[in-house]
């Protein structure tokens, strides 16, 4: 009797179950994915072809996916890359995998963004920030620092791969930057985990860098850095975005606002959770 084909349908079927007892989130699409990295396809192909069989490398090729990915890798990494703001970004074990959530601090900046104004990035990681204001602004000029260079090394290839003109710099978040430099816009994603809350943090997020998650005791301990300095660095008028963790919803905007920041606001994503402060510099009064 002939053994049944492992078909597209077939493994994606089993495999989804296997997830869901693994306690893998999305374990339809996270199949899907690692089917399609594994064939060199799209996922629409997976379905075109679903009654196909796979050979023997392409089946020890996804194997050995769902293996990793079962034992807590993210699936980012596993494929190479992850979407963000409707673009596609190279991704691996160096950088914070981009999330949606994010997408908000964006949003938030590009609106913020005048044309022909300049933005900063700070903590770039993969480049998801700098490279979306880059192609959203394209007469902007944008700037994105970051402390790690291989972190650099992938935002670099993201820039050039979707090209995107982005300057590039290492070192601790200010530092590197040319004295008397200012910016209409400075946004960041920083480590904002409170120590406490990463031994609680799913297996696939422990695998990211604890570099770009650990905010210290109170998760604020980076955030407090950006806010003293930011106001050197602002044009008048400017804007500080900052991502933030949910027990910041009080404390973070009465930081800016000790710091000399006019306005300062928490604002809440799509699931009500507070994600992001906007704090904004005073105006430069008008000439006499």
């Amino acid at each position: 009797m002939t053994a049944e084909a492992w078909t597209p349908l077939r493994l994606l079927g089993w495999t989804q179950g296997f997830f869901a007892q693994k306690g893998v989130d999305a374990p339809r699409l996270t199949a899907e994915l690692l089917l399609a990295s594994a064939l060199g396809c799209d996922r629409v192909r997976l379905y075109l072809d679903f009654d196909k069989p796979l050979g023997d490398p392409e089946l020890a090729r996804y194997r050995e996916l769902v293996r990793r990915r079962a034992e807590g890798e993210p699936t980012a990494y596993l494929v190479g890359a992850r979407e963000f703001f409707g673009r596609r970004f190279a991704v691996d074990a160096r950088v914070l995998v981009p999330r949606p959530e994010t997408e908000l601090l964006v949003e938030a900046a590009l609106a913020a963004l005048p044309a022909g104004g300049s933005a900063l990035d700070l903590g770039t990681g993969s480049g998801a920030v700098a490279v979306s204001l880059a192609l959203g602004r394209p007469g902007a000029r944008v700037t994105a620092v970051d402390l790690s260079a291989g972190a650099l090394e992938v935002a670099r290839a993201n820039a050039a791969a979707l090209g995107a003109a982005v300057d590039f710099l290492e070192g601790d978040l200010f530092a590197p930057l040319p004295p008397g430099a200012r910016f209409d816009v400075v946004a960041s994603n920083p480590p904002y985990l409170p120590a406490g809350d990463l031994a609680g943090l799913q297996r696939e997020v422990k695998r990211e860098p604890r570099l770009a998650l650990d905010g210290g005791a109170d998760g604020l301990q980076v955030l407090r850095r950006i806010v003293e300095a930011a106001p050197r660095w602002l044009a008048p008028g400017g804007v500080l975005l900052l991502e933030m963790h949910e027990s910041h919803l009080e404390p973070l905007p009465a930081l800016c606002r000790a710091a000399g920041f006019e306005r300062a606001e928490a604002r809440r994503d799509l699931a009500g959770l507070p994600r992001l402060t906007v704090a904004r510099m005073a105006a430069a009064p008008p000439p006499a």
